[in-house]
C-alpha cells in the first residue's frame, strides 16, 4: 500500500498558499474549502506547512497574527512524502512527528496532500476488504 494509491482514491488537487500571502486569508482559504492544512508553495517547491495548529499558536501571542504573512507562521521545513512510500511507513511518520498533513512531492513537484485522516481510513478499508475475504474463503463463496 503506498501514498499513491491515496491519491488515486482522494484525488490529487493541491490547494496551497504561497508566503506572502496573510494569514487572515489562509485562514479564509482554510474555512472556506473546510481543511485543515494546506502546503506553503514558493519557486514551485513546498516551503512549509500552515494549519490549523499555525493559526492557534499565532493567536496566542494575539490577533496581529491575522495580519503577518504565512511565511512568518508556517511550520517549516515541511515534511513531506513521496507517491511510492507505503502507508504505514507514512502513519509511523506522522505519529513519531505529530503532524497531521503530509505534502506529496515527486521530483520536486507538489502532487497532493494527505491527512492522517486519509490514512487511517484507507487501512481500515483495507483490512475490512481482507477479512471479508477471508471470511468468503473460509465459508467457500
Amino acid at each position: 500500500m503506498t501514498i499513491a494509491a491515496i491519491l488515486q482514491v482522494k484525488g490529487a488537487e493541491v490547494i496551497s498558499v504561497a508566503p506572502d500571502q496573510t494569514v487572515a486569508d489562509a485562514v479564509a482559504l482554510l474555512a472556506e474549502r473546510r481543511i485543515g492544512a494546506v502546503p506553503v508553495i514558493a519557486g514551485g517547491e513546498v516551503v512549509g506547512v500552515f494549519s490549523e495548529r499555525d493559526v492557534i499558536y499565532g493567536l496566542a501571542q494575539g490577533e496581529s497574527v491575522l495580519g503577518r504573512t504565512v511565511g512568518e507562521a508556517m511550520t517549516t521545513p515541511a515534511v513531506t512524502v513521496a507517491p511510492g512510500d507505503a502507508v504505514l511507513g507514512a502513519l509511523s511518520l506522522m505519529t513519531r512527528r505529530r503532524l497531521r498533513h503530509l505534502p506529496v512531492v515527486e521530483d520536486g513537484r507538489v502532487v497532493g496532500l494527505v491527512s492522517i485522516g486519509d490514512l487511517v481510513k484507507y487501512r481500515i478499508d483495507r483490512i475490512e476488504a481482507e477479512a471479508s475475504a477471508m471470511r468468503d474463503y473460509i465459508t467457500g463463496v
